[in-house]
């Protein structure tokens, strides 16, 4: 059997199969089998069936009885069922559309079996089990693939002896297959000998080095383990290798971008010192350390690749403004007029028009133009009537104003890469919130000068988005990272309290001395409507006009819970901005004015409402997470997260961030409604945590690296994201990248391996 044979030629399988198995992508022999199990069936853990409980999978050991066949009533689904008994009890099993497993069986078999217990309205059964034939009931009940080792020179025992083996791969399953399917398939796949001339891809010296084991090896060991280190061996082979496979890509790309020339800026200290003196605040060192390193990188010949990683309110922007002004103070080389550019790239036109009017106030002291470009139109700084403003001007004149040298720093949202927008002498390029910009974009700033040459700017992305180390240096991996992990001196602690229901009334009483106060508050809520309601047109509150009125078409931003099926008992508990909104007016706020915020007002709702809110029209804004970036209200210095339990502690940590904007004292209440003790000692790390660093290594352990904003986005699979957890996993992979690309930049040696990088990570761009 080859590997590039299609499935449907080597198997018989009926219609439903064929569709199932090209939803979950699988056409191939090859497909089929890096197709890994999810999990292994864990019979250590081996139930009664009298404390079976709803919506588990559990094993239990039984005899059967009362097997037959038969078809749904509606459905028509051919089916076998029977009973499997213990000493404790009895329960149904059901397997839909294997009604031959009733013939496999017979009544008072004895068997293991492992499925899902599900409720029905005529009782609960075990959906779909997969099953084991034993001669006995096994002795031990504890016995499994799992197993503990037993001591030396102590011999099984016949409970162990009945049940040696394996535990049954669970594998991602779809309408129509089944991990028994998979099972039996790959099986047959691996008896047919079709892996003995298969070619390892990863260099033979680097399995040895590490403890790897082949190919060949990898793919038997983890489908059909003999023991728990077989399985673990597997795994581990594989989520190195896609480890491995994103970090040559990386450092290719950081090499390919180190090959293209860049502006030589070598500032004047002396003018770098004066200019953050005019911050309202003393740089902290790591501010320092930051700027030191960035413009040494700027001084070399190449251009600089880094990543700037610094909570909410570290000072990132201040940073940035710094290596800004060391750019433009700076001539073209050769010429004694002009300056070189800087361009400011920001996910929002919020954030971009914010960073606009933050970068007047650094820089109105200097002869500079400020440009400010987003779909909704351009703006210059100074205005020729009003010197110490800005004015708005036509896209046109800014594009002129730009390819001629004349606006040094310009700021927008991604038109910023727009082939419209020409640079003279584009020095410098700061991403904002690096997470939503790729290296394809990133190829886009690349251009060819007057003498034919491909130069690059210095590159600065920042992002307030806590990474544990090991994914920054996986996803991060052709930028050199800098750290702000401090806050500017006199920031106070944000107060945070995990507040319970039973608490809720006395906090609101809390924040309303804080209202009083002239303070301005933030309601967040997992979601934006309930699950039974629409956006309602006529809709509106006390500070929002009929204008503003939320509308449910637009797309969905990063951040906003999705709408949940009407039949979901969660979504009932989960609060909505709009219902929550309205039931602070009326119950608990009623003399403040209310805004909502959230995906599917447009920009312009958006802007009106923000602008509202900056100029404290607005008292309370009640939003999604879509607030967690580019939102600076120093005012706000209250903040309520509703369904804190459904967010990450990073997350949390970043809409908290909102509130710290300002000298004020600022109050973050966490409202959880989880009464179980493991969830709400997870949320009582954002009071011990000191940044949102050591809470995203916290979430990576307690929750699992699916569960960092964003991670699915980078295109790492499960098992790659069980390496994130493995610092020296990564750290390994890392460094075997590093030199295989030092040494082979093109990986002409490695074919196999190109090939393979070219399947995992996509378009390589290899020249």
């Amino acid at each position: 059997m080859e590997l590039s044979e299609k499935l449907e030629t080597k198997f018989r399988m009926d219609e439903n199969q064929k569709k199932a198995l090209h939803r979950l992508n699988i056409f191939s022999v090859a497909d089929l089998l890096y197709h890994f199990p999810i999990r292994y069936s864990d019979v250590s853990r081996v139930s009664k069936i009298t404390e079976l409980n709803v919506g588990e999978v559990a094993t239990i050991y039984g005899k059967v009885s009362g097997l037959k066949t038969r078809k749904g009533f509606h459905s028509k689904i051919p089916m076998a069922e029977g009973w499997i008994e213990d000493f404790s009890g009895k329960i149904k099993i059901i397997w839909f559309n294997q009604a031959y497993l009733a013939k496999m069986l017979h009544d008072g078999d004895t068997v293991k079996l492992t499925g899902k217990v599900t409720e029905s309205k005529n009782g609960n059964y075990l959906a779909n089990p997969e099953f084991e034939k034993i001669p006995n009931m096994p002795i031990d009940s504890h016995n499994s693939l799992f197993r503990p080792p037993r001591p030396k020179g102590t011999p099984p025992s016949q409970g162990e002896k009945n049940s040696e083996g394996f535990s049954y791969p669970i594998y991602n399953e779809t309408r129509g297959i089944t991990s028994k399917w998979f099972y039996h398939t790959i099986e047959k796949i691996l008896r047919d000998k079709t892996l003995d001339n298969i070619a390892d891809y990863i260099p033979s010296d680097i399995l040895k080095k590490y403890h790897l084991p082949t190919l060949k090896t990898a793919l038997i060991w983890i489908h059909t383990p003999k023991n728990k280190n077989d399985m673990q061996s597997a795994r581990k082979r594989f989520a190195f290798e896609e480890v491995f496979c994103i970090q040559l890509e990386r450092q290719h790309d950081k090499l390919e971008y180190r090959k293209n020339k860049s502006f030589q800026i070598k500032p004047d200290q002396k003018n770098t010192a004066e200019f953050l003196k005019r911050f309202p605040f003393q740089a902290t060192k790591s501010q320092e350390k930051s700027i030191e390193t960035i413009l040494e990188d700027m001084a070399r010949n190449f251009p600089m690749s880094r990543l700037l990683e610094g909570d909410v309110g570290s000072g990132k922007t201040a940073v940035a403004a710094t290596a800004s002004h060391a750019t433009v103070t700076q001539r073209p080389y050769g010429k004694n007029f002009g300056n070189l550019q800087v361009g400011y790239m920001a996910p929002t036109e919020i954030l971009a028009t914010q960073h606009f009017e933050s970068f007047i106030k650094y820089f109105s002291h200097l002869p500079i133009n400020i440009g400010l470009i987003t779909g909704s139109g351009c703006r210059k700084f100074p205005s020729k009537s009003n010197p110490e403003s800005w004015t708005t001007i036509s896209r046109t004149q800014l594009l002129k104003w730009v390819a001629n040298g004349e606006i040094p720093i310009l700021i927008g949202t991604h038109s910023l890469i727009q082939k419209t927008v020409k640079f003279k002498n584009l020095a410098l390029v700061v991403i904002d919130e690096q997470h939503r910009f790729g290296t394809a974009q990133r190829r886009k700033l690349i251009r060819k000068d007057i003498n034919g040459n491909f130069s690059a700017p210095h590159l600065l992305s920042m992002t307030a988005t806590p990474i544990p180390r090991t994914l920054a240096l996986t996803i991060y991996g052709d930028l050199d990272l800098s750290l702000l992990d401090e806050m500017p001196v006199g920031r106070k602690k944000i107060i945070t309290e995990i507040i319970t229901p039973d608490k809720r009334e006395n906090t609101y009483e809390k924040i309303k001395i804080e209202m009083k106060n002239g303070r301005q508050l933030y309601v967040i809520c997992p979601r934006i409507f309930e699950a039974n309601e629409k956006a309602e047109p006529g809709f509106f509150l006390e500070g929002l006009s009929q204008a503003d009125a939320p509308r449910g078409s637009a797309p969905r931003a990063r951040g906003d819970s999705d709408p949940i099926k009407k039949d979901s008992s969660s979504a009932l508990e989960m609060k909505s901005v709009t219902s929550e909104a309205k039931r602070l007016k009326k119950e608990i706020f009623p003399e403040y004015e209310i805004g909502i915020l959230h995906s599917k007002l447009s920009k312009i709702e958006k802007e009106k409402v923000m602008q509202e809110f900056t100029l404290g029209k607005i008292q309370i804004l009640c939003a999604t997470s879509v607030v967690e970036v580019g939102v600076n209200v120093p005012n706000a210095t209250v903040i309520i997260i509703e369904g804190a339990e459904r967010f990450g502690l990073a997350q949390l940590h970043q809409l908290r961030g909102r509130v710290i904007r300002s000298s004020h004292q600022a109050y973050c209440y966490i409202f959880a409604e989880a009464k179980s003790e493991k969830t709400i000692s997870r949320l009582k790390a954002l009071k011990t945590a000191q940044n949102g660093f050591e809470l995203a290594e916290l979430d990576l352990t307690l929750r699992g690296a699916g569960e960092l904003g964003g991670t699915k986005q980078w295109g790492i699979t499960d098992l790659g994201m069980e390496a994130i957890r493995n610092i020296k996993m990564v750290e390994a992979a890392r460094t075997e990248a590093i030199r295989i690309i030092s040494e082979d930049p093109e990986l002409t040696n490695y074919p196999l391996l190109k090939s393979k990088v070219h399947q995992k990570v996509g378009e390589f761009h290899f020249e």
